[in-house]
């Protein structure tokens, strides 16, 4: 599965606190880089983070400092796969929600899936740079997400 967290290019420049790729979001700090991908996060120090349910040992919520950069990693609940992680870098409000939000409409959501991204919503502001799979999007468009999941789930 590709992911494309950005549509077209690679956001790369000097030092910048994110880079967005087609396969990831990778945030550095002064000592360590972090790369994000929707189930599976790795650190340039070796550390390797999964949910549990996907063979990994994070079950909620992990945080590190990559050197003057602080980034959390959390489980809010499953989406259209199992697994999904979210990351949040607050000093560039950043919050990478992954596969928890898609273009495509599912036919049934699993139950889990609308409080997972309403949970997403609590830990964005108005002002969040939100990175999908499918590219950035607004609060807005998240909202509206969380919105039609409700409806498809509960009609």
């Amino acid at each position: 599965m590709s992911l494309a967290l950005a549509p077209g290019k690679c956001q790369s420049t000097e030092m910048e606190p994110i880079t967005v790729t087609d396969e990831a979001v990778v945030v550095t700090g002064d000592s360590q880089t972090l790369t994000y991908r929707p189930r599976r996060i790795t650190v340039s120090d070796g550390t390797f983070l999964m949910h549990e349910s996907r063979g990994g040992t994070l079950s909620s919520v992990w945080a590190t400092d990559l050197g003057g950069r602080f980034v959390e990693v959390i489980h809010l609940g499953d989406g259209p796969v199992g697994g999904e992680l979210v990351m949040v870098v607050p000093d560039v409000d950043v919050v990478a929600v992954g596969d928890l939000y898609t273009d495509s409409q599912p036919p049934t959501p699993r139950p889990s899936w609308p409080a997972a991204v309403d949970l997403a919503i609590g830990l964005t502001t108005p002002r969040s740079r939100i990175l999908t799979s499918s590219g950035s999007i607004a609060r807005e468009e998240l909202e509206a997400f969380h919105q039609r999941l409700l409806g498809l789930l509960h009609g």
